[in-house]
């Protein structure tokens, strides 16, 4: 699912996924804008089939926490 979710804000990031740390925050580290960061949402949302509250994006800076918070919605 990480890999996955690399592929996704690379492909809004105009980055090479394998560029991508598990741990690399999309704000500071990838330079994410706010509209980037709602599109990688969104588009994560559709590819996994979850519904991420606004309250939680906050708390999805990085891959991982995207990957844990995904997996945790489909258990």
């Amino acid at each position: 699912m990480i890999e996955r979710i690399k592929q996704i804000i690379a492909e809004e990031l105009h980055i090479d996924a394998s560029d991508i740390k598990d741990d690399a925050d999309i704000i500071e580290d990838l330079g994410a804008d706010s509209l980037s960061v709602v599109t990688i949402i969104m588009n994560a949302e559709d590819e996994f089939g979850i519904s991420i509250p606004d309250e939680a994006v906050a708390d999805l800076r990085t891959p991982l926490a995207m990957a844990a918070f995904a997996e945790g919605l489909n258990k």
